[in-house]
């Protein structure tokens, strides 16, 4: 058996895994813009009670997050009330998702590696920015998953392949 090793650093990967979710943000929108507006409203047990409140709920996470890399300011979290459309919830997923990933683009590996300080009402400390970073993605990625029970449960069975690996293997 012969075995390979590629080298990578925690830069390269994470800025590639950065892309991968504006990709799996960008292909899930595209897939639930071609449904029932009135589905999105529909409660069905979850974490979040529908499709609407899962999607403002990845879309506020990903503008938390990316104001704790950039140590901003909080953004106005979606829970305190939003008065957009649906429209305006893909929209913004999309448009988010492609500046959290040319942000992290532009970072060096050392800026990838740097610690950062987190402060919320909820938690304080510091880690390297990369951790935050996976952790953003990662924290899309399940709810994505949940985004697609929800929808079998609302009877759309047509949710997009967006594994990792389809990702790492598009041309």
């Amino acid at each position: 058996m012969i075995q390979s090793t590629i080298a990578i650093s925690i830069g390269s990967f994470i800025k590639r895994y950065a892309y991968y979710n504006a990709w799996a943000n960008l292909k899930h929108v595209n897939w639930l813009k071609q449904k029932e507006p009135e589905l999105f409203e529909r409660d069905i047990p979850s974490s979040f009670s529908s499709l609407k409140t899962t999607l403002l709920h990845i879309w506020e996470t990903e503008r938390f997050w990316l104001s704790v890399l950039q140590q901003g300011p909080l953004p106005k979290l979606f829970r305190n009330g939003f008065d957009g459309t649906l429209s305006d919830i893909f929209d913004g997923i999309v448009l988010h998702s492609d500046a959290f990933a040319y942000y992290v683009n532009t970072l060096s590996d050392e800026q990838i590696l740097e610690n950062v300080s987190l402060v919320t009402p909820w938690v304080e400390g510091m880690r390297p920015r990369f951790d935050f970073i996976q952790h953003c993605m990662n924290h899309s990625t399940y709810h994505r998953g949940q985004i697609v029970t929800i929808g079998r449960g609302l009877g759309i069975t047509d949710a997009p392949m967006t594994d990792y690996n389809y990702f790492l293997m598009m041309p």
